[in-house]
């Protein structure tokens, strides 16, 4: 999946989440796109390899891609950090909405992803998408329409009329 794309599966489901939890959809939805971009950390090319080339080019070098960030491991990594120096539950809830929807949109591809890293297992759904392909921009206008949705009702408080 292209970023774009992750990003809007972030804000999605964060937003689906806040509503849900009736927690702060704001620190829920920044942290979503954040979490929606950190696993392809491993991709020199992605936007959140371009921003931290060097330690981009280290884990991908390591791990390769589409592995170890890819994975439940990471998930379980990162929940531990977070707990332990930014202890904020709407902020790790929303980081983790995010990584969860990152791996469910890479799921949908051809190449999968190593879910159960270090196991050489790959987890792909049975039918899959190409990155970019018309089918790719179908799913991206499915979320737009449902991250209104959930942007709607978890935000309707703040109506202007």
């Amino acid at each position: 999946m292209t970023g774009k794309t992750h990003i809007l599966g972030g804000i999605t489901a964060s937003l689906a989440v806040a509503h849900a939890a009736n927690e702060n959809p704001l620190i829920m939805v920044g942290a979503g796109i954040v979490g929606a971009l950190l696993p392809d950390i491993c991709h020199s090319g992605s936007r959140i390899g371009r921003r931290f080339p060097i330690l981009s080019r280290i884990i991908n070098l390591l791990f390769g891609h589409r592995t170890f960030t890819h994975s439940l491991l990471f998930l379980v990594i990162v929940s531990f950090l977070i707990d332990r120096f930014f202890p904020n539950d709407i902020l790790k809830y929303g980081l983790l909405t995010g990584m969860v929807s990152h791996y469910i949109l890479d799921m949908a591809t051809r190449s999968g992803i190593k879910l159960f890293f270090p196991l050489d297992l790959t987890v792909r759904f049975p039918i899959t998408i190409r990155t970019g392909s018309k089918v790719e921009n179908l799913i991206f206008s499915i979320l737009a329409l449902l991250s209104f949705y959930f942007g709607y009702e978890t935000l309707g408080w703040f109506r202007f009329w």
